[in-house]
Formats: C-alpha cells, sequence, structure tokens
C-alpha cells in the first residue's frame, strides 16, 4: 500500500509537471550556452522611417545565425515584420545622414556612395532615394552647402561640390599628399651659355617671344582651379567647406616616428601555421602631431591656424612640476620580491620644462548664416579641453570656454555630437564638467557670455536639439544614479518634462516628426525589448509630465518579445540596491544578490571597463555574470558588486579618484564592501572570494596580492598584470606616461605585488586578445614561478579574444571559477 501511495504521489506529479513547467534549475552549462538559444536576441539599431510611421531594428526570434532587419508599422497592428531585400537596399544607414534646414531633404552616405532622400510624404509614403553618385572611390561625409543648392562630399581627401539642379561636379581642394620637387636650378655656364645664345641669334630671340605669348594667352584661356597644396606625405582629416564658400579648414596629421606595435600570435588557425596578429602600440609610445589648416579661396592662401595664444597651452599638469625624493627599486635579486607593505617606485616624476603641448582642433561648428565658427580643442595629454571661436580670415582663436582638469577630462565633454549653435546663430550649446558633473551650457559667441542650464549631482549623458531648435532633448540620470530617463526642456533652461516613466533604462530613439518615441528598455531583471510611446493623443495635444488636457497618458506600449519560455521559467532575482560607506565618507552603491538559505559565504563581482556602471536598475551587459549570481545565491551565497571609484554615473571626482593610483581608492572601495558584508550580512570574514574580467581582473590581482587576508579565492579574467603594457588612449590619461610617473605605474601594476599571495588564485586569459594581450598572463606567471608560490594556475583559451565567444569557453572558465570558490571558501 506505501508504494502504491507512493506510486500514485509520482503520478500526480508527473501529471501537474505537464501542465506547468518546472522552474528552470541553473548550472553553468546552461547559462553560458548561446545566448540566442538560451535567452533569446534583444532589439538593437532602431531606427525610423522618415515619414515616422514605421521603426526599423536588428532582431532574431527564430534563432538564425545571424540577426536580421525587421519593421513595425506603429499604426497598424504592430506586428514585426522581416524586411526583405529590396527594401532594405533602399533604407538609408540606421546611423548619420544630414538634413537640410526644413528637414525635408536628407543627404548621406552607403556603401561609399551618396544618395538624397525627399523625405516629404506622399501618396505612397517617402518616396524611392535619388543615387547621386556610383563610383569605385568613396565619397563620404555629405552635407548641404550654405544655399542647400549642392552637396559638398569629400573624395579621395578632397573636396568636392555636386549642384543638385545642373548636376555640375566641382572639386574644391587640391591637396596632393606627395612632396613638391624643386624645379632644378640651372647652373651659372648653363645660364651663361643661354643668355649668348639669344644675343647671337635673332631667330632664336624670335620663336621666344612667339612662344612665350602663346603660354600667356593659353594660361589667360584656363579655367581657375584649386591650389595645389602638399601635405609632404601627411594624412589629410576633416576637411570642411564654410556656409559661405569661401573657407575650407582641414588637419594635417603626421604618424608617430618610431612608434613599435605589438605582435599577439594566433596557434589555432586555418591554415596550420602561427600566424601573427597586429595588435597596438603601449602605452608612452611616440604619437602623431596635427596641424590646423584654414584655404581662403578668395585669396588663394593656405596657412596654418597657430596655437600659441591659446590659454595654457603651455600648462604644465601638477604632477609634472613637483618633485618628490625617490624611493629606491627593491633588489632584483630577491627572490621574494618586494613585501606587499612597502612603497614601489624607481623614481618620482622628473621635472619638465614648459613647452606648447600639442593638441587636435576638431571641427569647425558653422552657424548657419556662416558668420561664426567655433573649434573644440583637445590637449594630448587630455588636461584640457578649449572652446573658441575662430576667424577664419585673420585664423586668430579667442576663448569661449576652458575646463581644465589635473587628472583628465571627461569624454562627455563638448563634442560634435552633444554641441552646436541655436536659432539665434549666436547662442553655442555644450556640455561640461565644470560644477563637477556634466551639464549642459550656452555661451554667446560674441559676448563670451556663460549660462548653465542644467543644475545637480546628476549627470546630463546625452543632448539632442529639436528640429525647430526650441527644445533640448536629454537623457539623464537624475532620478536615481541607476536609471536613465528621456526628457524635453526650453532651450532656455528651467522645468525638464520627464518622458519617460518605466523604472530602469530608457534607450529613446526620437521620431523625425518629434511625436514618438521608440524606447529600447529593460529592468534589473528583465532583458531588453522595444516599446512605443505616443507623446501625443493628436496632433495639437501638448505634452506635459504625466497629462494631456487633464487626461492620464497612455503607458509605452510593448513591441518585441524576445524570450524563450525556458528563460522566463526562472524566477530571477532583482537585486537589491545597496548603499555602502566607504573609509573617506563617501558613498558606494552596490547590487546584492540575496540567497534564501544564506551558508556564510561571499562573492565581490568587479566590473570591468573602469569608467562603467553596474550597480543600476537596468539589465546588466554583464548577463552572464547576472545568471552566475543567480546560481550562487541558489546555492547559499550572498553576491555583491559594486560601482567602485572611477565607475560611470558618479561626477567628476568619482570618476578621478584613481588618477596616479589604480588599486588605491578602487580597491579600498571593494575591501569595504566586503567588511560591510561582514557586518551587516552574517558574512563570515575568512569566506569571501572575489572575481571579475579586464579591469576586474586588475582589482582581483591587486587584492590577491595586497590586501591577502581580506580575501580568501580570487579569479582574475583577462586582467592587466602591468599598465605600462596597456595602450595609450586609456592609461596615460589615469597615470600618465611610464618615463614620466613611475610611480604611478609601479604602485598601480600588480607584478610588482605578486609577492603578497597567500589566498588561492585563479588566472584566465584569451590567447589572441588584442587588447590586454596574453603576454601580461604570461610575465606574471613567470614572476610567481621566481617567487616559488604554488597556490595558483592559469587557465589559456587559444581561441578567444578578450570578449569570449565560444560557450565552450564561457562554460569551461565559469565551471572553473565556481569549482575555485566551492573548493576554497
Amino acid at each position: 500500500m506505501k508504494q502504491l501511495i507512493t506510486g500514485l504521489g509520482c503520478l500526480l506529479i508527473i501529471n501537474v509537471s505537464a501542465q506547468t513547467p518546472p522552474p528552470t534549475q541553473l548550472t553553468v552549462e546552461k547559462i553560458m550556452q548561446d545566448p540566442k538559444v538560451w535567452i533569446g536576441t534583444a532589439p538593437s539599431g532602431i531606427f525610423w522611417s522618415e515619414d515616422s510611421k514605421t521603426i526599423y531594428f536588428n532582431w532574431n526570434p527564430t534563432k538564425a545565425k545571424g540577426d536580421s532587419l525587421y519593421k513595425i508599422t506603429v499604426s497598424g497592428d504592430q506586428k514585426p515584420l522581416k524586411v526583405g531585400p529590396t527594401e532594405r537596399y533602399t533604407l538609408p544607414p540606421a546611423t548619420g545622414g544630414i538634413y537640410n534646414r526644413t528637414h525635408t531633404l536628407k543627404l548621406y552616405e552607403k556603401e561609399g556612395d551618396l544618395f538624397l532622400l525627399d523625405c516629404k510624404p506622399g501618396k505612397n509614403g517617402v518616396s524611392a532615394p535619388r543615387q547621386l553618385t556610383n563610383t569605385v572611390e568613396r565619397e563620404s561625409n555629405p552635407v548641404f552647402s550654405g544655399d542647400e543648392q549642392k552637396v559638398v562630399f569629400t573624395r579621395s581627401n578632397n573636396l568636392f561640390t555636386l549642384h543638385l539642379g545642373t548636376g555640375e561636379l566641382t572639386q574644391v581642394t587640391n591637396l596632393d599628399t606627395g612632396t613638391k620637387k624643386a624645379p632644378s636650378k640651372p647652373s651659372e655656364q648653363e645660364t651663361w651659355l643661354k643668355r649668348d645664345q639669344l644675343a647671337l641669334f635673332e631667330v632664336l630671340r624670335e620663336r621666344k617671344a612667339k612662344k612665350d605669348e602663346g603660354e600667356k594667352i593659353s594660361k589667360t584661356g584656363q579655367p581657375k582651379r584649386p591650389k595645389q597644396f602638399y601635405t609632404d606625405g601627411r594624412t589629410v582629416q576633416n576637411p570642411h567647406l564654410s556656409p559661405d564658400g569661401r573657407f575650407v579648414t582641414f588637419s594635417l596629421v603626421k604618424a608617430a616616428q618610431g612608434a613599435k606595435t605589438a605582435i599577439v600570435p594566433s596557434y589555432v588557425t586555418e591554415s596550420g601555421f602561427t600566424e601573427d596578429l597586429t595588435a597596438r602600440t603601449k602605452v608612452g609610445a611616440p604619437f602623431s602631431s596635427s596641424e590646423f589648416y584654414v584655404y581662403d579661396i578668395q585669396r588663394d592662401t593656405i596657412q596654418a591656424v597657430s596655437t600659441k595664444s591659446i590659454p595654457g597651452i603651455m600648462d604644465l599638469p601638477d604632477y609634472a612640476r613637483t618633485i618628490t625624493t625617490p624611493v629606491p627599486v627593491p633588489d632584483s635579486s630577491n627572490r621574494r620580491g618586494p613585501s606587499v607593505a612597502e612603497p614601489v617606485a624607481d623614481s618620482a616624476p622628473k621635472p619638465k620644462k614648459p613647452t606648447e603641448r600639442n593638441v587636435t582642433l576638431n571641427g569647425p561648428i558653422w552657424s548657419e548664416n556662416g558668420q561664426y565658427a567655433v573649434v573644440i580643442i583637445r590637449a594630448f595629454d587630455n588636461k584640457d579641453r578649449w572652446i573658441m571661436r575662430l576667424d577664419p580670415v585673420t585664423r586668430q582663436l579667442k576663448l569661449l570656454d576652458r575646463q581644465r582638469d589635473e587628472a583628465w577630462v571627461s569624454s562627455l565633454g563638448a563634442s560634435a555630437n552633444s554641441s552646436g549653435f541655436l536659432a539665434d546663430q549666436r547662442t553655442f550649446y555644450f556640455l561640461s564638467e565644470a560644477d563637477g558633473y556634466s551639464h549642459l551650457y550656452t555661451v554667446n559667441v560674441e559676448t563670451g557670455a556663460k549660462t548653465q542650464l542644467t543644475k545637480g549631482k546628476f549627470e546630463v549623458q546625452q543632448v539632442q536639439l529639436s528640429n525647430d531648435k526650441k527644445f533640448f532633448y536629454l537623457t539623464t540620470n537624475e532620478v536615481h544614479p541607476g536609471e536613465q530617463h528621456f526628457y524635453r526642456m526650453a532651450v532656455t533652461g528651467g522645468e525638464r518634462i520627464k518622458l519617460t516613466t518605466m523604472t530602469g533604462a530608457n534607450d529613446v530613439t526620437l521620431s523625425p516628426d518629434e511625436t514618438k518615441l521608440a524606447i529600447r528598455y529593460s529592468y534589473s531583471n528583465k532583458p531588453w525589448e522595444l516599446f512605443l510611446l505616443n507623446l501625443r493623443a493628436a496632433p495639437n495635444d501638448q505634452v506635459t509630465t504625466h497629462k494631456r488636457r487633464g487626461k492620464t497618458a497612455p503607458p509605452p506600449v510593448q513591441l518585441t518579445h524576445s524570450l524563450t519560455p525556458e528563460f522566463q521559467a526562472y524566477p530571477w532575482r532583482d537585486p537589491a540596491l545597496v548603499t555602502i560607506p566607504a573609509r573617506d565618507g563617501q558613498t558606494i552603491y552596490g547590487r546584492l544578490y540575496k540567497p534564501a538559505n544564506p551558508n556564510g559565504k561571499a562573492v565581490l563581482f568587479v566590473h570591468g571597463a573602469g569608467y562603467l556602471q553596474n550597480a543600476h536598475k537596468w539589465w546588466s551587459q554583464y548577463f552572464r555574470e547576472y545568471m552566475f549570481h543567480n546560481l550562487l545565491a541558489d546555492k547559499g551565497y550572498t553576491v555583491l558588486d559594486i560601482d567602485y571609484r572611477a565607475s560611470a554615473g558618479y561626477g567628476r571626482d568619482w570618476r578621478t579618484g584613481i588618477y596616479r593610483h589604480m588599486g588605491g581608492k578602487d580597491l579600498t572601495d571593494n575591501i569595504d564592501a566586503a567588511q560591510w558584508l561582514v557586518k551587516t550580512q552574517g558574512i563570515d570574514a575568512k569566506r569571501i572570494g572575489l572575481y571579475g574580467g579586464s579591469y576586474g581582473g586588475f582589482i582581483t590581482l591587486m587584492a590577491m596580492f595586497t590586501t591577502p587576508d581580506v580575501f580568501a579565492a580570487g579569479a582574475a579574467l583577462r586582467p592587466v598584470t602591468d599598465w605600462a603594457a596597456y595602450n595609450h588612449g586609456y592609461t596615460a590619461n589615469i597615470l600618465n606616461e611610464p618615463y614620466a610617473d613611475t610611480l604611478a605605474y609601479q604602485r598601480s601594476s600588480p607584478i610588482y605585488f605578486a609577492n603578497g599571495l597567500k589566498g588561492h588564485l585563479l588566472i584566465c586569459h584569451g590567447m589572441v586578445d588584442v587588447n590586454v594581450h596574453y603576454q601580461d598572463v604570461v610575465r606574471l606567471t613567470q614572476r610567481l614561478i621566481e617567487l616559488r608560490k604554488e597556490n595558483w594556475e592559469v587557465a589559456s583559451y587559444p581561441v578567444e579574444d578578450h570578449a569570449f565567444v565560444e560557450p565552450t569557453s564561457w562554460m569551461d572558465e565559469y565551471k572553473r571559477i565556481l569549482k575555485l570558490f566551492e573548493e576554497r571558501l
């Protein structure tokens, strides 16, 4: 009887299970499989048709090998349809393109040719584009001329115009990348003989006079050609024609001399031979130089713009103006290496003699009437960004705004994508961190008067000017550092109208007529989907914060459903957003995964990229790690990942908190987080591990080497082991240059502290990583061998670059991480 009851019970369970699928049980094999099969593919690459009736996007609901282009007609049944090849070919690219002033015409480049699209809707929608060029050479960067009668474009580093009415093609510049050959000078003997011959023979004198007259007549009848200018091997960049057609501006870039490029060997190849992959130079390598020129067509002159008058052009950074006492290098014969506690440096920064710094001039950005031109200038050392008015006639520069940062100027600063002129054609808008957060400013280019339009402890992350130039559309994180919303604000500032309502991240693509929002939205435990929000219920309705004409605004409509049933069957955690006090009084934001049955063990995840945010309310780009954290929590682990010092979204001081010392405050933030877990979450202080990739791998190494009693085990994935081996663009901002600021590099590089290792360390690295080179791990391996360390291992992945691709590689890596924590915590 007992067996019968048991059997019936089993039958009952099976019957219920057949009706309601059981929750998915997470395994490393499952969560690291191909995401499009296991999770589904989120929509991406959102763009609108020019009549604002159709949304186009990349999607893959059929789990094909690659994404396809889909469309949704917003006024119809809103069903996603796959776009056919014919229609796809006629569409403009998802990004790029230039409108005329009335937004009735659009210019764009596609596959090296130029097209013109009439955006006025007809009976059958927007007309097909008109192809303007069909050549072997590539035409690019098309813009309308000042009178909008011509298309100005670049071909082979030179500017051309194409008249839209007559089809006349005109070459505007004649920039030759070669070197002008000096004419040979006749010798004294040759000069005397020629003079003597002409003096002796009348027939020679008559023929010469006839030839000279003919050449004069021939030259008089020739059409005017653009001035030929030899660049002497320098590369032409960003040629621009002024709206009035008089001036051409361009940059000439001279390639770095003697810059050695690293090589990454690839061992698993189709050829069966080891093949070398070209990688990059290392920080501190010689870099290119740039000069900015103005071609005055009316005067037929080409002259460089002098940068000597730029305010502070010779200013040295603070670190280079001070001299500190050098600290001796640890004895290289000491097999133990430097102790964890001792500072490591071979010298302090050497004092420099002030010289004119190298700069790059970007632009100009012209007012529509061609009266004003503004250039955005950045110093190569990234300590300064200037916004200056350019007088093309005199080539003089006038300062409008200077942003100086002794660390480095933010990438959110002014650029062509976040700057421009308002309707009055005298007011220039831009982003600046002048008050410590990225905010929107305007400056009058005539008077220099500046106005701050937004203010507060939040960041303006994107800015777009409305078609009528009366409003700004802004993306900010003012509701919470972990949320992104879309706003509208008058160009004079004042109230910001919040247009998005869903908690999380709202990545908005505004329709061309500015009446609809295509929103790529996600939440912490909900991957990205496409939503539609109508800003107007009727053509004359005005947008308000929450209501239209007294009625509640309709919610956004979800247009895509991308997730697989298997993925949805698991109850994905909504990690708690917590705040943690740092030792210096600052507040650290984190995401906490709390298990139902805690086992006293904890894992800290350290996000990568340095300047990146992960303690937020949207679907993380670290979605595999997010799933792994759910798996760990199922096993009883408490998991925490924090936005440590230098993470994005928290303003200038947080961003630059690692200047001249990576592995300083960014590491102590993680240590403070570990201690917070012990104090508030009941975690055993001896059973805490951490892991992370790239910058997260670097922090893991620094933690295991310099604070070995805090973390019992760590997994460093594709880690930087020595910052002197990383690239220039990222590293030099934070640590300056290794030969000028050796102290910064030696106290920031894990390889100098390897002797401190006590806990168990796993290192995983792709062997064809062209970002953080596999050489980093090889050098650290040799260091650990010489130090006679035994509690570490390296897992190498022969076909993986910095970001892994193959599911089997992900599976192997995370099985090793899980094994490390299961055995060592």
